[in-house]
């Protein structure tokens, strides 16, 4: 692959997506090391892609300078002068098939992500559903960079080089002198959401055993309730609102092991090669929003027998009536010992 080709990597979506992309750009990077990276993303994800030198990171402010069809004309004309030759869409969007298309007209090869629509729809329906696994978000976005020419192979993701923790974070989180277990319990929708009274259990079984458990979480009402837990609990550590983002996945580069829910954190944890634990509701692995290179049975499923309209939405923003406690099936029990099964091996 000659030097001058230059991909823009188009992903303005939600964290855990764009973290989602993390793993296949760094395979990319590895593969075709001549080979010139921009990502476009939302500002506050720049962190994401600090780690990888042969990646450019472009923000796309689309609230104030980049807002509306004027502004994204001006965005091109921004990228333009980055002289790009090739355009991945890993978002396919109206805002990023009118980016897209600019650059259609100037000439450049553009391939937009195939969502799968349908099989999610026959994934997710109530009769004659279609229970199986689809292909992962993560091969979808490979499958847009091998139509456009770059053939990726994700088996062949680079191992990453865990960084020391700065002086700022070491003094909220103290000196790593044993495992430390992240929990992320937390999700954007309530039905992705592992009781509250039942998270705080695995959390006291968890810290009884001496092992240090850090919280995260973002906003005021999350960061309160995590306050509480580590006020409660010995061994307990909440880091939400205390520290940046990029510091903050700093904390979730040094730990042992993850905890989240089917949640943006648990793409942040895998992105980085922690081995992650992940809690689903009404959402489902097959959906293929499984955290990157986990196994399997690292995904604890609510009880399928007793709900078999699992999964009843790919996002969690939908919950069938009768269906509002289904994580309930998920016993603290079965997650610790999934827990401390995972740390010894």
């Amino acid at each position: 692959m000659s030097s001058h080709q230059h991909i823009l990597i188009i992903r303005l979506s939600a964290m855990g997506d764009v973290a989602m992309t993390v793993p296949v750009i760094r395979a990319l990077t590895k593969q075709y090391p001549a080979c010139k990276i921009t990502v476009l993303s939302k500002p506050f994800l720049r962190p994401l892609f600090d780690e990888m030198p042969q990646v450019s990171f472009f923000d796309a402010q689309v609230n104030t300078k980049h807002k509306g069809i004027i502004g994204l004309y001006k965005l091109y004309r921004e990228l333009k002068k980055e002289k790009i030759t090739h355009i991945a869409d890993f978002h396919n969007v109206l805002r990023s098939k009118l980016l897209r298309a600019l650059f259609i007209l100037s000439g450049k090869p553009s391939v937009s992500i195939n969502k799968g629509r349908a099989e999610k729809k026959a994934l997710t329906r109530t009769t004659n559903k279609v229970f199986r696994q689809l292909k992962t978000s993560h091969q979808r976005y490979a499958d847009v960079l091998s139509t456009l020419g770059f053939s990726l192979d994700l088996t062949n993701t680079p191992l990453i080089k865990k960084k020391l923790l700065s002086e700022k974070v070491t003094l909220l989180t103290g000196l790593k002198e044993g495992p430390w277990i992240g929990i992320a319990p937390f999700a954007a929708f309530e039905g992705k959401v592992y009781p509250a009274h039942l998270m705080e259990e695995v959390i006291k079984k968890i810290a009884s055993k001496g092992l240090k458990i850090i919280l995260f979480g973002g906003g005021k009402h999350e960061e309160k309730i995590l306050n509480t837990l580590e006020s409660n609990h010995k061994n307990v550590l909440s880091v939400a609102g205390k520290i940046s983002f990029k510091e903050e996945l700093e904390v979730i580069g040094a730990l042992d092991l993850m905890v989240s829910m089917d949640s943006g954190n648990a793409h942040l944890a895998a992105m980085q090669q922690v081995k992650t634990i992940t809690l689903w509701g009404v959402t489902h692995p097959y959906a293929g929003f499984a955290p990157f290179y986990q196994p399997a049975d690292y995904c604890i499923v609510s009880d399928l027998k007793r709900y078999p309209k699992i999964p009843c939405s790919i996002y969690g923003n939908k919950v069938l009536n009768g269906y509002e406690n289904v994580m309930e099936t998920i016993t603290p029990t079965s997650v610790v010992e999934k827990v401390m099964s995972v740390l010894s091996a």
